[in-house]
Parts: structure tokens; sequence; C-alpha cells
């Protein structure tokens, strides 16, 4: 599907005037709070923007173990592929910021149950600080054709 047959009712034309650039909130997780959106679509290719360990209710998810908060990050990000006309299985590209790089294989366990036997291009990095003190934040790259 090409971005520009890409309607919803949350569309929002990017402020450039550039029809091709689209962006979209999800209703699924809450809309963001600052200046952002869920997902930016450009020729093809949807740029869902970093989740993080928060309940729909947008509660963060802080205090809890790292897999719980894995979980809700990669349940967050399903959530978003589908409001741009694309899936999780679409996904190009991964990147993965962890608040202690010595979860990195207690994240790789939680991503190969949730991703299946799909294997994208995918990225970790150790993040000193994430938003609400979370100990994990994705952002993906997915195909919309």
């Amino acid at each position: 599907m090409a971005t520009s047959e890409i309607t919803t009712g949350n569309d929002r034309p990017h402020m450039g005037g550039t029809p091709s650039i689209h962006t979209f909130d999800s209703p699924q997780p809450t809309p963001p709070a600052d200046h952002s959106s869920h997902i930016a679509t450009h020729r093809g290719v949807a740029y869902i923007s970093g989740r993080l360990p928060v309940t729909p209710d947008d509660s963060p998810l802080a205090g809890e173990p790292f897999e719980v908060q894995a979980r809700q990050v990669l349940n967050n990000l399903d959530a978003c592929p589908g409001t741009a006309g694309t899936g999780s299985e679409r996904q190009i590209s991964v990147a993965v910021y962890l608040s202690d790089i010595g979860d990195w294989s207690a994240f790789d366990q939680v991503y190969k149950e949730w991703r299946g036997t799909t294997r994208p291009a995918r990225a970790v990095a150790g993040a000193r600080e994430l938003h609400h003190e979370s100990a994990v934040e994705v952002h993906a790259v997915a195909a919309l054709d």
C-alpha cells in the first residue's frame, strides 16, 4: 500500500507539506504526551517511535521485573503497525535500548518468543537512562508494501 493511500481518522500530514509523509497515532497505547507520533510513513516504509513499558492506561512499569517490562514494550510495539497498514511481521529493523546491558540475554529470550521465526535486523545498545526509569525501549522500521 502506498503511503498516499493510507487514511485514518488520526492521520496528520507532515508540517513541511510533503504529501507522501504521514504520521499516525495508534489508539493503543495512549497518544504520545510529547511532540511526536507513534508512526511516520514515507515511500512504503513505516517508522515506529520508541515504545516504553507503559500499560494501555499510561502507567509506567519501571518497578516491575525486566521480563514484564520487555513483554509490555513488545505488546506496545505490536499495537502500532496496524494503524499504518502493516504488521509486526513486516519489520525490517528493530533497535533496542537497555538501561542495563546485562539484561541483553533476558531480552533476547523474550524477543525470540515474541518474534517467532521472523528475524529482522536488530541493534541492542546500553543506555544510561530511559524515560520513566524504564529498563527497556524499542523502536522499529517496517515495510508497508
